[in-house]
């Protein structure tokens, strides 16, 4: 069980990477346009979501894995946000 907590922690972590090319995208362009804000609101609250029940249940393989996502999918949202109110 304990190699497979590490390998969630790396996935987790991997795909949490994943936010940030889309982060470069929009601050190299200074642009939203095309981005969907529905869809990383859902990113948003559900990292978060997985993020408060690591935390919860102790489960650090979780709490690893959802930090930078949670980070990483609020950013762009709140890119997404103030790039709309600027055009």
């Amino acid at each position: 069980m304990a190699i497979f907590k590490i390998f969630l922690a790396i996935i987790g972590l991997a795909m949490s990477f994943g936010y940030y090319p889309q982060i470069y995208k929009m601050w190299k362009n200074k642009s939203s346009e095309n981005i969907s804000l529905p869809t990383y609101a859902i990113f948003s609250l559900g990292t978060l979501t997985y993020l408060i029940y690591g935390i919860l249940t102790k489960d650090i393989s979780l709490i690893i894995s959802f930090v930078l996502g949670v980070f990483g999918s609020w950013t762009v949202m709140i890119m997404i946000l103030a790039y709309r109110k600027k055009q």
